[in-house]
């Protein structure tokens, strides 16, 4: 009997040990990476072409062609296939090489950044497009700075290698002096423009030959076993082959060799070269990413430290998006799962509301595709059902009281009235604002005094996109007035005394509003009126963000 009791003990503990090492399995297998750019660097391209090397799809939909009447998969609101922009983060998955990927590709244009640096807090890592042409642009240095902010590691793609642009050599001294990187090139060019041949893939030592003719489909690379083989010489021509040959040993001087250690903690960024549009250094991109890029990371929390390898569930929401399928009026938020397992119809502790969820349906994503999942793992993005309770940066967890860091709203730069054009149509106006801020495309402010909505976002192009959606999903028509605001302020009391907060409130109640959460904002209508109320009332805090 005593040795039956010790088998059953050891078969338990063997099956545990099983559970555990799958678990784990799946976490290394994860790869959740956000890519960013200026607009127009292609970015979507790629995230197009990624798919089209993961199998995920068969032909790539050109962004802005009117030949080809395909929109491209990752942009899938009306707005974005018209614009031929991307207006609000896309989530990605496919299977490569044993490996989970999981891609968010957000917008590229500044009116859209506060989408993007709440992207960053679900990422592990990021790849930076950069037009061959253009080199770095103000929006890639801003989004650079968050990564190194969040310490998020970086590979970067030089992009349009079949379009006249920059010297190679000069693009890699950009990126060292705007965006302070320390750079590391696994491949490199042969030729630009007219006289682009290819890409020398340094990772992967194989040669990829331009053909104008491949765009939708994958090409094939020749395996080159060093620069001296004569197959170099009859690919490329004597006088192509030379200058590579040239331009690699000075790339194997001037730069240092990869260090997986130094990419991993941001002092170094290994630099593609390829075009996107063609296929070119897109795979060898893909596969150079899948065995460097970190598998989940831990993430902070105001309590602690949570690691991915934790057998408990936690997770947080860094996006929600209300119709993704305007038929069915579908509002989704988007968790990034932190640690443990998510599974399905299990019931989750929602942090800020005290109380339970269960989720029946939770959705893994493939842009506007959905199906319905029934486990996921650290690294995974799901989907679940809102029937709005939920906010940006809410956590969920198996009973730990526990925030995650990082994910505010910020001051916006643009602010205007908005007015209701059709009386009948009140309460879908409403509802349409109260949802459309939810999934933080802009801020809504309730004035004090005298109740009227002030909508305010990060750049001028969100007001036509928060226009065109309401008319769209919700049947509602608006207008706007201009507003004359400098800055929105949220205000913390510093004193025990509230003599001081008193008067600052009866002084600037004209400039007084809520926020949607019912945080008191100070809307300040210049600078010198900001700094003069600073001075004036010094227990009074000023925040440019509504964390603190």
């Amino acid at each position: 009997m005593e040795y039956l009791k010790l088998d059953i003990k050891k078969t338990i503990l063997f099956l545990m040990f099983i559970k555990t090492m799958s678990f784990l399995k799946e976490i290394i297998k994860r790869r959740t990476f956000g890519i960013i750019s200026h607009p127009d660097a292609g970015k979507t391209t790629l995230t197009e072409k990624l798919l089209l090397f993961g199998g995920a799809i068969q032909e790539a939909g050109a962004v802005k062609s009117h030949k080809i009447k395909k929109a491209a998969t990752s942009d899938f609101m009306e707005i974005e296939r018209q614009r031929g922009i991307s207006v609000s983060t896309s989530v990605l998955a496919f299977n490569y090489k044993e490996k989970k990927i999981n891609i968010l590709d957000t917008p590229g244009h500044k009116d859209f950044a506060e989408d993007t640096f709440r992207t960053l807090t679900a990422v592990d890592s990021v790849i930076v497009v950069i037009d061959v042409a253009k080199g770095v642009e103000e929006q890639t240095e801003k989004l650079v700075e968050v990564c190194r902010m969040r310490e998020i590691p970086v590979i970067v793609f030089i992009n349009k290698l079949d379009r006249e642009g920059k010297d190679a050599f000069d693009l890699l001294d950009e990126l060292e002096q705007k965006l302070k990187f320390k750079v590391c090139p696994l491949s490199f060019p042969i030729g630009m423009g007219y006289n682009f041949q290819g890409i020398y893939n340094i990772w992967g030592n194989n040669l990829m030959l331009f053909n104008a003719d491949n765009k939708q489909r994958i090409s094939k690379s020749i395996n080159i076993n060093n620069l001296n083989d004569p197959k170099l010489v009859d690919c490329l021509g004597e006088l192509a082959s030379n200058k590579l040959l040239e331009e690699v040993e000075i790339v194997k001087e001037v730069y240092p060799n990869f260090n997986k250690e130094d990419y991993l903690s941001c002092k170094q960024q290994p630099v593609f070269f390829g075009s996107a549009l063609n296929n070119f250094g897109v795979k060898e991109l893909l596969d150079c990413f899948i065995t460097i890029a970190p598998s989940p990371r831990k993430k902070e929390s105001v309590e602690r430290i949570i690691d991915p390898s934790e057998s408990k569930f936690s997770g947080f929401i860094f996006k929600i998006h209300a119709n993704m399928d305007p038929k069915h009026r579908d509002r989704l938020a988007f968790i990034k799962i932190v640690s443990g397992k998510f599974k399905r119809n299990v019931a989750y502790h929602h942090v800020r509301m005290n109380k339970k969820f269960k989720f029946s349906s939770p959705n893994a994503f493939f842009a506007a595709k959905k199906e319905i999942v029934d486990e996921s793992f650290p690294g995974d993005i799901v989907g679940v059902h809102d029937s709005g309770n939920f906010k940006i940066g809410d956590t969920f967890s198996e009973g730990e009281h526990i925030f995650f860091k990082g994910i505010p709203s910020f001051s916006p730069e643009h602010f205007r009235y908005i007015n209701n054009l059709d009386p009948m149509k009140s309460k879908q106006l409403a509802k349409g604002i109260d949802q459309l801020m939810d999934e933080g495309v802009a801020q809504l402010f309730i004035l004090e005094m005298n109740g009227r909505k002030v909508i305010g976002t990060v750049g001028a192009l969100q007001f036509e996109v928060i226009q065109y959606r309401l008319e769209q999903e919700y049947g509602a028509k608006c207008s706007y007035e201009n507003l004359n605001i400098h800055k929105a302020c949220w205000i913390e009391s510093l004193s025990k005394k509230n003599d001081e907060f008193n008067e600052f409130k009866k002084l600037k109640n004209k400039f007084l509003a809520k926020d949607k959460n019912g945080k008191l904002v100070f809307l300040s209508d210049s600078s010198f009126s900001l700094e003069m109320t600073k001075q004036k009332f010094p227990s009074v805090k000023f925040h440019y963000k509504s964390e603190f």
